[in-house]
């Protein structure tokens, strides 16, 4: 058996695969058998009763967590003159207009967010085929198409991710690092969570969250008991 079977096989051990977890204890036993040599990402990962091939069952949104995610976010920006210094002076990773759509049609995409002002639209919608499929799109909708372009580099870079439920109904996302304290894993669990109900779609019926489950990258995954959580 490899370090890494062995450790898992350790972390197996303390955690009851038929128990739901409250959040208070689920949180401690993610960061107690986080043992990696790095710095484990907290994931969530939630079962919604939702089939989002129906436009009306669809969840999405944008969530700005209390205390960040811990990793650094590389963020680009379409935009011209002032618009552009504004982004670069907010902290921008890369800043152009036609210049950047030619490197991101090369193939280009070493960033995590777009933003795009909206006179920048017309040049971004030609990158469909490249951002679309990485979920990289400016979206109005998601606040990332937006003449308030230094409010959202702030954003992106501060914490603020993007949900997404996926085709079998479900919604995952990282939620910090096991090096984050208990109660700063809890509160960025809770506003993830806060953020899912309010996004609950009018063709969403019966039961909305099924089961909640928390990791690390190299843990075994909890159970989160629902109703702990206010969800």
């Amino acid at each position: 058996m490899t370090m890494n079977g062995k450790r898992m096989k350790a972390a197996m051990e303390t955690v009851d695969r038929t128990v739901d977890y409250d959040l208070v204890e689920a949180v401690k036993l993610v960061k107690q058998n986080a043992k990696a040599k790095f710095d484990e990402t907290v994931e969530i990962s939630i079962n919604l009763g939702v089939d989002p091939r129906h436009a009306d069952q669809m969840v999405r949104g944008m969530v700005s967590l209390p205390h960040g995610t811990g990793k650094s976010v590389r963020v680009a920006v379409f935009a011209k003159a002032d618009k552009a210094k504004e982004a670069q002076d907010a902290g921008a990773d890369l800043v152009g207009a036609d210049d950047l759509a030619e490197k991101i049609q090369k193939g280009e995409v070493d960033f995590d967010r777009c933003i795009a002002t909206p006179d920048m639209m017309a040049v971004v919608g030609r990158l469909g085929k490249v951002l679309g499929p990485r979920g990289l799109m400016p979206n109005p909708k998601l606040g990332t198409v937006t003449p308030n372009i230094a409010e959202a580099v702030k954003a992106a870079k501060g914490g603020q991710i993007e949900f997404r439920v996926e085709k079998a109904g479900i919604v995952h996302a990282g939620i910090g690092k096991a090096s984050f304290s208990e109660k700063n894993l809890q509160e960025n669990v809770s506003a993830f969570l806060d953020a899912i109900n309010k996004a609950k779609p009018s063709g969403a019926k019966g039961t909305f969250v099924k089961k909640i489950s928390l990791s690390s990258t190299m843990g075994p995954g909890l159970k989160l008991n629902v109703s702990s959580v206010g969800a």
